[in-house]
């Protein structure tokens, strides 16, 4: 992507829009992404990711986000399980050799892993001169050998990007992307070469990080907001699909005191009948095969 005053898509105020239609007639595309991470101890964690900026080891910083991945992701696990819900991850590759065992068990889950850089301590937009393709490249290719399936989406970590960014995931083939949280639907992004991505929604605001860290909402001011939001989402998908993403990091909604209160929420959900529980492959499959239609109409 070339510099330029706007993104790589045109403009789409979406009451011009076609409506798209997602699966059996759903309202809401509802796609889960728990952002798993790994953050190394003698490394500092960035302002952005909640660090304090003081010096290494910062273990009380360090210590409760190795309890998401101690505890807390298996209790996300398990929730989302009990609802038949396929979460689409947000992975630091690094955490593939650190934590093995949170990929078998979202391989038994049959989780979606998306690239989510090497280590939530270092993002692309401060990586030095050169070194975003290796990380890129090295990201995907850790977590398919992991994993055992090439990860097919992106969410770059803090969601940031360089100039660069979108065509160096489009060639190593990537399909869709996160981190540009402007739409309730998805859309094409035109690159290079005639390159494509989908953009996938992505939430800033239905995302446990800003809700507690930021704004100190409660555990039950998060449920409040989630089911609010799908109440919105679901009335207009019934004209037009809707993307809810729901953005969670185990070791904020997987600690005892808020689980309960997100599982409340699912079951909330639950209760109906048109709502597509989807990964995020699935969702910018069906989005392109949309755009193919509504391009021949």
């Amino acid at each position: 992507m070339k510099p330029s005053r706007y993104g790589p898509f045109p403009y789409s105020p979406i009451i011009h829009r076609p409506p798209l239609k997602w699966p059996n007639g759903a309202h809401v595309a509802l796609w889960v992404i728990p952002n798993i991470e790994f953050f190394a101890l003698d490394e500092k964690v960035p302002p952005g990711s909640g660090g304090s900026g003081g010096p290494v080891p910062d273990v009380p910083t360090w210590s409760s986000r190795d309890y998401g991945n101690r505890v807390g992701v298996f209790r996300l696990m398990e929730v989302l399980d009990r609802h038949g819900i396929r979460a689409t991850v947000a992975l630091n590759s690094e955490l593939c050799a650190e934590h093995p065992a949170i990929i078998e068990e979202g391989n038994k889950l049959h989780w979606e892993w998306m690239g989510h850089c090497e280590s939530n301590t270092r993002r692309l937009n401060a990586a030095s001169p050169g070194e975003e393709p290796r990380i890129i490249k090295n990201a995907l290719g850790t977590i398919e050998r992991a994993s055992g399936t090439r990860p097919r989406g992106w969410l770059g970590s803090g969601l940031q990007e360089t100039w660069d960014t979108l065509d160096l995931l489009a060639g190593e083939g990537c399909d869709y992307v996160c981190d540009w949280t402007n739409d309730d639907q998805p859309y094409i992004m035109s690159l290079d070469g005639g390159r494509t991505l989908v953009s996938v929604p992505y939430s800033h605001e239905i995302n446990d990080k800003p809700a507690f860290e930021r704004f100190n909402r409660t555990a039950d001011e998060f449920r409040e907001m989630i089911c609010r939001q799908f109440d919105v989402l679901y009335r207009e998908g019934a004209q037009s699909g809707r993307v809810m993403a729901i953005a969670l990091h185990p070791y904020l909604t997987g600690v005892p005191h808020r689980i309960d209160a997100f599982e409340a929420a699912l079951r909330y959900l639950a209760g109906h009948d048109r709502v597509w529980k989807a990964t995020g492959t699935e969702i910018a499959r069906h989005y392109r095969e949309q755009a193919k239609i509504l391009t021949k109409t």
